[in-house]
């Protein structure tokens, strides 16, 4: 983080999140603290070392400037409600006008975490060690819009999805809109998935070209959707700590908080100091995703959102597909 741009953070934090400096230990120091543990992977230990001071007072100014940052959320996050087209798709013709009311992308990441033995099988799933599910939008220029975390690893990303539909704080789809949305992801009016069992993986076309009007679709849409796996990308390498190895001290909740507060800061990061080299790294290894088949509905209301978004999908690859041929 440049200098500018950490001055600027403690200077939102003290005025529009309250933190407050100690009599031993300045702003500037519990931030750096915080951040240090978030972007290096530190321990308590160490950070107390580099700071000259016990592991306590580490650990407990961690806490408090995460309690912060976190109260910050609706500052950072924000959900679209819908009344723009996002410039990224606006000013190209590849997707305007035919995505015009997409608004954003949607999928899922696994997070390591730290759980006892006990708790550990229903956190084990894809991955040979525990995680969490997180599912998060993003806007194409790599904002967070939504983040919803916590769930155990062997979730599944539609029943995360169907959580947020349906919580308190619910992911909100403006009437008339869509997400895009990987495979995983079940078909529906506001979100929109690829076609299955045709080919839509970047690295796929760039070696062919698209065939028919599925293809086509299936390219744009992955050119677009994959902003969200690029956010994620960036999100890890930026902040080591939520995919590292290492042996967390933290109990699962403040694991899964320091989930929101890594979204949160990426989000303020991306507008006060953007980092290109970063988002070249994320996108060499994004080249590396395996495909996931796309899930059945599984009632009579979802087979009728179902339909409603193959009418969407349909309309909107048709009249993609005549474009292009013109």
């Amino acid at each position: 983080m440049a200098p500018l741009a950490f001055t600027d953070l403690c200077e939102i934090l003290v005025r529009d999140g309250g933190l407050r400096p100690t009599l031993q230990v300045t702003i500037e120091k519990q931030v750096a603290k915080t951040l240090n543990l978030l972007a290096y992977n530190v321990t308590n230990r160490e950070l107390s070392f580099i700071f000259r001071r016990s592991g306590e007072f580490a650990s407990r100014h961690f806490h408090v400037v995460l309690r912060v940052i976190l109260g910050l959320y609706e500052k950072f996050i924000k959900q679209p409600d819908g009344s723009h087209v996002p410039s990224e798709i606006a000013s190209n013709q590849r997707f305007y006008p035919c995505f015009k009311d997409c608004i954003d992308a949607i999928d899922g990441t696994h997070i390591r975490i730290k759980v006892s033995q006990h708790e550990s099988p229903k956190y084990r799933g894809r991955k040979d060690y525990p995680t969490q599910n997180v599912l998060a939008a993003c806007t194409f220029d790599l904002k967070f819009t939504y983040v919803l975390a916590g769930w155990e690893g062997t979730t599944s990303d539609s029943r995360i999805m169907k959580e947020a539909l349906n919580s308190q704080d619910s992911l909100k789809i403006p009437e008339g809109k869509f997400y895009l949305v990987d495979a995983g992801l079940i078909l529906r009016s506001g979100l929109i998935t690829p076609y299955r069992e045709e080919q839509y993986h970047l690295k796929e076309y760039s070696r062919n070209s698209p065939r028919n009007f599925h293809e086509l679709f299936n390219l744009r849409h992955a050119s677009l959707c994959n902003a969200i796996e690029r956010a994620f990308g960036v999100l890890k390498k930026r902040f080591p700590r939520i995919s590292s190895s290492t042996e967390s001290s933290y109990g699962i909740e403040t694991q899964k908080l320091i989930i929101f507060v890594c979204c949160l800061l990426h989000n303020y990061l991306r507008g006060a100091n953007p980092n290109d080299e970063l988002i070249a790294q994320a996108d060499a290894e994004l080249m590396n995703n395996n495909n996931v088949h796309e899930e059945a509905p599984n009632s009579r209301e979802s087979n009728e959102k179902f339909r409603m978004g193959e009418l969407i999908r349909d309309g909107i690859a048709a009249a993609m597909w005549t474009n292009n041929q013109d």
